[in-house]
């Protein structure tokens, strides 16, 4: 898109070793460059709501009955009497050559189209896995009774540590999409003093700075504020049913914009007392990521209509983190046929596995 900056080539990821399947057989690894949707795919907006539609979803469902996987529910320990939900897929009798551990986005779920179709494009690669939901988060509302935000970080770090303790000896990997792509970064980031046997991550359209999404968000296509007000509202709604006694707002309140709504839920149900401190509180902005020990990958598309990418291309990244910009792929897009299916799940499983 015009006005957009360029991005210097230090940032970009030397070209990948080939990925072996899990029967064995070559597949080449996927490079932002030679992700070329068709023509009528081009457009950022149709290729965020294709992300999250349901075609693709049930073509994820499908890919997923046809590997034969099997997926069990397991509820992992938050600490301090956090429940969060999960689910550990595989395919009987598959030789596992590792555990990846994947996060959603914000108001979508451990079902959300691009959960199924990474976790099948893992499975084939020979990994088993684990889509974990956040707080509130699916069908998770009444498992805890404080409402989720985006700075609960340590419920989610030390729901991965009892992921890879319940899955022991298998190298451990990990991905997100969206804000699920900011949570991985920093899991990554506090991994070693945890002790989260983390090898490697990978983070598509991460949030990086959460000031600067707001104001993108205000500033886009009305769609994606109507889309994310409306989302927030129901799922705060179903809250508020759950546990009328501890959650008071009422629906003049959950009407306000996304940033006032924002605002009124952090000054009364946490202890960030502004919204700028909250905010400031999960970015991965300038140089946050300085002391990252883990290897990260990050897939970004010069497009994306909800994440700016001049963010991006002032980031400061440690040398052991690597962004990749595809030209094309709109926000957790990628779609590259009338199929949806999507670029970013290759590119995840080509990262993850070539450690």
């Amino acid at each position: 898109m015009s006005g957009r900056p360029e991005l210097s080539t230090a940032h970009h990821v030397p070209p990948a070793q080939t990925s072996t399947s899990s029967q064995g057989q070559e597949r080449d690894p996927a490079s932002p460059d030679d992700y070329l949707p068709p023509r009528w795919l081009r457009n950022a907006h149709l290729q965020s709501i294709l992300s999250s539609s349901d075609l693709r979803r049930r073509r994820g469902l499908r890919r997923l009955q046809a590997l034969g996987a099997q997926s069990t529910e397991h509820i992992f320990d938050g600490g301090a009497g956090v429940r969060l939900q999960g689910w550990h897929t595989l395919i009987p009798g598959m030789e596992v050559r590792g555990l990846a551990l994947l996060l959603h986005g914000w108001e979508g779920s451990a079902e959300s189209s691009y959960m199924r179709m990474t976790a099948a494009s893992l499975l084939e690669a020979g990994y088993e896995v684990v889509r974990l939901n956040f707080r509130d988060h699916g069908d998770t509302h009444h498992l805890n009774e404080e409402i989720f935000h985006s700075c609960l970080l340590p419920e989610v770090l030390h729901a991965a540590c009892d992921v890879a303790q319940r899955f022991p000896q298998r190298p451990m990997v990990a991905a997100g999409y969206s804000l699920g792509g900011n949570f991985v970064l920093r899991l990554a980031l506090r991994a070693p003093q945890a002790g989260l046997p983390l090898k490697h991550v990978a983070a598509v359209c991460p949030v990086l700075d959460p000031h600067s999404a707001l104001l993108g968000m205000e500033r886009g296509l009305p769609l994606y504020h109507w889309y994310f007000q409306r989302r927030w509202r129901r799922s705060l709604e179903r809250k508020r049913a759950l546990f009328p006694e501890r959650h008071l707002y009422d629906d003049q309140t959950l009407s306000l914009s996304v940033r006032e709504l924002t605002r009124w839920m952090v000054e009364h149900e946490t202890d960030f007392g502004t919204l700028e401190n909250y905010l400031d509180g999960y970015s991965v902005a300038g140089n946050r990521l300085a002391t990252l020990a883990v290897p990260a990958n990050i897939l970004m598309a010069q497009d994306d209509p909800v994440i700016p990418f001049a963010d991006f291309a002032r980031w400061q990244l440690p040398p052991i983190a690597r962004l990749e910009v595809a030209r094309w792929g709109g926000h957790c897009g990628f779609i590259e046929n009338a199929q949806c299916d999507g670029f970013g799940e290759r590119w995840v499983t080509d990262r993850l596995t070539s450690c």
